[in-house]
């Protein structure tokens, strides 16, 4: 993965708006449901319905949406491989968090139970 600061730059500006669609997709393409994908990013992030619906409609970018969200304890337990890099080892906070939502989506989409998602909360 490019850790690079172009690389991080991009990703604090890219809309949560312009993504949350291609997570359902990918979600419901794979047999889950729309309330599951809000629930886990609620677990990550403590955004309920209605204020995930305000960020969405406000085009916040990953850096505003992560700047508002009370990121859950147990986020630092979500390890492993996305976008071709390890998520623990990324060394920028928003980008890190970015793949923790990239990860979590992933373990939904392949069929992964909730309570081995949400990290055992």
């Amino acid at each position: 993965m490019n850790n690079s600061n172009t690389h991080n730059q991009r990703i604090a500006k890219m809309t949560f708006s312009s993504v949350y669609p291609l997570y359902l997709e990918k979600v419901e393409k794979k047999g889950r449901t729309r309330e599951e994908l809000h629930q886990v990013i609620e677990w990550l992030t403590g955004f309920e319905h209605k204020k995930l619906q305000e960020l969405i409609k406000e085009n916040a970018t990953f850096e505003i949406f992560f700047q508002q969200a009370s990121l859950h304890p147990n986020a630092r337990l979500i390890t492993g491989v996305i976008c071709g890099c390890r998520v623990e080892e990324i060394e920028n906070p928003l980008t890190q968090q970015v793949r923790y939502l990239d990860k979590l989506v992933d373990e939904l989409a392949k069929g992964r139970k909730m309570e081995k998602i949400l990290r055992g909360s």
